[in-house]
């Protein structure tokens, strides 16, 4: 390529640059596609709806708290349609909210949600049941006619309205695809074999939804219910039948609009202090790297450009966590570009010329920024597989930012480079000569680097204990944890979640002695906040009552104040099933590091680094008391993910020197000069990462802030473990023996 060629290609490709982020800002067309204003985002930054329902008194003559704690299962299941980010959780003894973040029009939420009530799967009957065997369902009455009840919604696993096209016609057909558990498959296997040729009836709040022809004997356990005029027609239909599938029949009572959990004052500052960390990591490559430095900041851009339209094609909800999974990703890609650029600038310190050491250094590169990719993706596939909620959320914005990222790294910033060279920046000079660095004896000091985590691990452990004995609980828990106290007030004046969160939320945490107050505003009503907070202890409420109308214009009458407990938003489940995906995802890496790299010595050294890690962090929540909450389990799939990539580094060019050590080397020195070659890197990517959660640490609000705090505390526990103990655990492991 010819430098007037090349110089085409630059202004093309910087011209596309400008192009995407011209979309992620302003969108395309009249509704403005792609822009970054229409990413969902979840009730903490931006609100949605929430939508209250009570048990039916009237259809549900008795119920236990398991029913409804399965009912809320369901219906959770149900929401997470909507969002992977939507919650339901139990108010008072007899009520069940579902918050749903992003949806703003309530009234076309609850029609898509439908009506909770009893569905049956019934035949035609001449009999005349007696009012017993109608209250015990084992009839159900419409109009002047009787049917037969066969199953109910409870015994139905899922139901999916789809497209399929006739095999004999060709004809796109809209069908409902029905799949039940092993209960129901029995009672629908005996019910489509006896009425074969008759029709079957789905019921529901006593109304005929369907009536579909029964053309044969059904034993597998799905059915397909066709005929539906419209997918519309067939969503709705099976919306209904998945939401008839309770145990407690529920009646609406409310619903409505709610403002961010932490106002838009959060987002904004949130926002200019990504922007400020971006362009203070472009400036610290530019300075450290030069051309390459350019071509690495382009490809960043591109990433985040890319990203937020990503975020926008998959509907994705972005919530802090989501944003975790982002952090995450700028810092794999950060250290991506660090390691290909250090490789080249060793490759001229070897007295290669430009163009070879291009190439070369993007090769060498290669094996590390995959293996530390592909790691963590592993874990992202089973965290979107095993986990739920908050997790797949997590996941899948780190599992797409991951694909995005090597794309960046590997294919963009290579392009970037490339263009450069060949405008004329051929010299060695635009990148950079490595320094040849004195091995550091990273494994002979080793006892003294173990030591410290030992002892940093052991303080942890016993401010756990500590808090333990002392009836704080081990952690302190957030009220998605373990429930709490919602109170709906309101304030004559008629204050934004902005004003609200800076004033009337700082005296509540006072008062309370509690970080842990989460408020959202009805949008629809002037003044009304809905507040959560832990369980209140002796004359609190009244305290709280007096203050608010004292000093903060609440209206002191019997409507208002008015409190019910609340339970966990993070269910036992969705807690287990984190534990479940993470052990799993870790199990998944540890072997994905055995086969890659032909010795499980490695594995169980990054696996053991990896505990060490969150062992530390665990401990940081226990000492800080910082509010353990939903942002926690991001918080350490996140530190997971940043451990395994920055051992991965190590890892590689410890096999690198390996293959070629020579027979009067000791593996001891080969493991220190592995080390001591990656240091920079080490340095580099901890310190652009960093940068990044700090700014918005000091700029967020306090939700953020306890957030971000445990981050950089992973941070530093993973760079120090990457750098000081896992070259030398695997030393201990297993190179110690190769120096005999």
């Amino acid at each position: 390529m010819n430098k007037t060629k090349s110089i085409i290609c630059f202004i093309i490709s910087i011209a596309v640059v400008l192009f995407l982020g011209y979309v992620v800002m302003f969108g395309v067309g009249g509704r403005h596609t792609g822009s970054a204003q229409n990413v969902t985002q979840g009730l903490d930054l931006m609100g949605g709806t929430s939508v209250s329902y009570q048990v039916d008194e009237s259809k549900t003559k008795s119920f236990t708290a398991t029913d409804l704690e399965d009912t809320r299962l369901k219906l959770e299941n149900r929401v997470h349609t909507f969002s992977s980010e939507a919650t339901a959780y139990k108010e008072g003894d007899d009520r069940i909210t579902v918050d749903i973040p992003g949806e703003y029009d309530a009234d076309a939420v609850v029609e898509e949600l439908g009506k909770p009530g009893a569905l049956y799967f019934c035949t035609a009957t001449t009999d005349k049941p007696t009012d017993e065997q109608i209250d015990n369902h084992e009839y159900v009455k419409v109009g002047d006619n009787y049917y037969k009840v066969w199953l109910s919604g409870n015994e139905v696993a899922d139901a999916k309205g789809v497209a399929s096209k006739n095999k004999d016609t060709g004809k796109t057909e809209y069908v409902v695809n029905l799949e039940f558990n092993s209960k129901g498959s029995q009672a629908f296997g005996e019910m489509t074999s006896q009425y074969v040729g008759q029709s079957s009836y789905i019921i529901y709040n006593n109304e005929i939804l369907s009536a579909p022809k029964i053309e044969s004997a059904i034993t597998g356990g799905q059915a397909e219910i066709n005929g539906q005029k419209s997918l519309k027609e067939a969503e709705e239909l099976a919306s209904n039948i998945r939401i008839g599938a309770l145990k407690v029949e529920l009646k609406e009572i409310s619903h409505k609009v709610q403002s961010a959990q932490l106002g838009s004052d959060a987002l904004s500052k949130s926002i200019k202090a990504g922007i400020i960390g971006f362009i203070i990591i472009i400036l610290f490559l530019l300075i450290v790297y030069r051309i390459p430095g350019l071509a690495a900041g382009l490809a960043l851009l591109t990433y985040v450009e890319l990203m937020l339209l990503a975020l926008n094609g998959f509907d994705l909800t972005l919530t802090l966590p989501g944003i975790a999974g982002i952090i995450l990703n700028i810092g794999m890609a950060v250290d991506a570009n660090v390691i290909i650029y250090a490789r080249i600038r060793e490759e001229i310190a070897a007295g290669r010329r430009t163009e070879t050491a291009i190439k070369t250094g993007f090769k060498k590169a290669a094996s590390a920024i995959i293996d530390g990719n592909i790691t963590t993706l592993i874990a992202a596939l089973v965290l979107l597989w095993k986990g739920s909620g908050t997790v797949q959320g997590f996941a899948t914005t780190l599992g797409i930012g991951i694909l995005i990222q090597l794309f960046t790294s590997l294919v963009i910033s290579r392009i970037f480079v490339w263009i450069l060279y060949y405008m004329g920046f051929q010299a060695p000079k635009f990148y950079g000569k490595e320094k040849t660095r004195k091995n550091i004896n990273f494994v002979e000091k080793r006892k003294v680097f173990f030591g410290i985590a030992i002892v940093c691990i052991a303080i942890g452990i016993g401010g756990l204990v500590f808090n333990s004995a002392n009836n704080g609980g081990a952690f302190n828990y957030s009220i998605e944890f373990k429930g709490g106290t919602s109170t709906e007030i309101q304030f004559s004046e008629n204050y934004t979640m902005d004003e609200f969160n800076n004033n009337v939320k700082p005296a509540i945490e006072k008062l309370l002695n509690s970080t842990d107050i989460q408020a959202q505003k009805d949008t629809n009503k002037d003044g009304l906040f809905t507040i959560k907070t832990r369980n209140f202890k002796d004359n609190e409420f009244e305290e709280m009552k007096d203050m608010l109308v004292k000093d903060y214009k609440a209206v002191d009458d019997k409507q208002n104040f008015t409190n019910t407990k609340i339970s966990d938003t993070v269910s036992k489940e969705m807690r287990s099933d984190a534990v479940v995906a993470t052990v799993l995802a870790t199990i998944c890496m540890l072997f994905y590091i055995w086969i890659r790299f032909k010795n499980i010595h490695f594995a169980l050294a990054a696996v053991m680094a990896l505990i060490h890690d969150v062992l530390i962090v665990i401990g940081f929540y226990a000492l800080s008391r910082v509010t353990v909450g939903t942002t926690f389990i991001a918080c350490m799939l996140t530190i997971v993910g940043y451990s395994i990539n920055a051992t991965i580094v190590i890892f590689d060019r410890i096999r690198e020197n390996k293959a070629v050590m020579k027979r009067d080397d000791k593996m001891i020195e080969i493991v220190d000069r592995s080390i001591t070659q990656t240091l920079t890197r080490s340095i580099y990517t901890t310190l652009t990462t960093f940068v990044m959660v700090f700014m918005i640490f000091i700029m967020g609000v306090s939700s953020i802030r306890e957030f971000t705090l445990p981050l950089m505390t992973g941070m530093i526990a993973g760079a120090f473990s990457s750098v000081f103990i896992t070259g030398s655990l695997w030393y201990v492991l297993k190179g110690k023996k190769s120096d005999k």
